[in-house]
């Protein structure tokens, strides 16, 4: 079974965003860049699916400029067996990305295609299901927990999430789409042997239009801006002020 695993190129999480003085965008400029956390372990359960011997091949696939290419690595230094890199310049967003994935895998026909639940760059929690709705499979959205069975000849995926009210489990059939939350595992250092054997493994690139998709934007970005400030903090001296505060200043009372 092959196992496709969508990754993003984002700003490292612990790197804080800066916006432009002109108000048209995030600078980019000199800023550390890294795998999206919830690809990552993506990356990490498609691995260990392969591992106990559900998947024979893993795939990761990314959308974006050149440098998409080190993102790639990383999952093949992780554990993917090839890289596919869609690349354009042309700012992609999720119905676009969620296009080029059907096309990638219309092509590569994978029984599963496992991907993070949202990028924490746009926070736009949309490709996966758009791609679900695409290929017309079935979806299981926010996973803790996956597994894979063959019932009957049928091959089918347990999906585990977390609801308000505790635990959602659900049964869907293969060929299927899975988003990762962040409690379905901890992903894995890269190790140094395998950072070089991943120098090695093969990777593919391909142009939007070689998939006959058209990537322009739909959307306008009018204007970026940091949030507001937040105001200092005060110290009460006891609770009476403290209910006071909340009851004529805060007005929450």
């Amino acid at each position: 079974m092959k196992i496709l695993v969508p990754v993003k190129r984002v700003i490292d999480y612990n790197v804080k965003a800066r916006v432009k003085a002109d108000g048209s965008g995030v600078d980019l400029a000199n800023v550390k860049m890294s795998m999206n956390p919830f690809d990552e372990i993506a990356v990490e359960e498609a691995v260990r699916l392969k591992e106990a011997g559900v998947a024979t091949e893993v795939v990761a696939v990314s959308c974006g400029v050149a440098a998409c290419q080190e993102t790639l690595r990383t999952a093949m230094a992780i554990g993917a067996d090839r890289g596919i890199l869609v690349e354009t310049d042309v700012e992609l967003q999720p119905l676009a990305v969620a296009k080029l994935l059907k096309a990638v895998a219309d092509r590569e026909a994978p029984a599963l295609v496992i991907l993070g639940k949202q990028a924490i760059d746009d926070d736009a929690n949309q490709t996966g299901q758009m791609l679900a709705a695409l290929k017309g499979w079935p979806q299981a959205t926010f996973a803790s927990k996956v597994a894979l069975a063959d019932e009957g000849g049928q091959p089918r995926a347990t999906v585990t999430r977390e609801i308000d009210g505790g635990l959602e489990t659900i049964a869907i059939s293969l060929p299927a789409v899975v988003t990762t939350d962040l409690r379905l595992n901890e992903p894995r250092y890269a190790t140094l042997p395998n950072i070089m054997k991943a120098k090695k493994k093969p990777l593919d690139t391909v142009k939007p239009a070689e998939l006959g998709v058209d990537v322009a934007p739909r959307l306008a970005t009018l204007k970026v801006a940091e949030p507001p400030a937040r105001s200092a903090g005060v110290r009460v001296a006891d609770v009476a002020q403290l209910v006071d505060k909340l009851k004529n200043e805060a007005k929450v009372l």
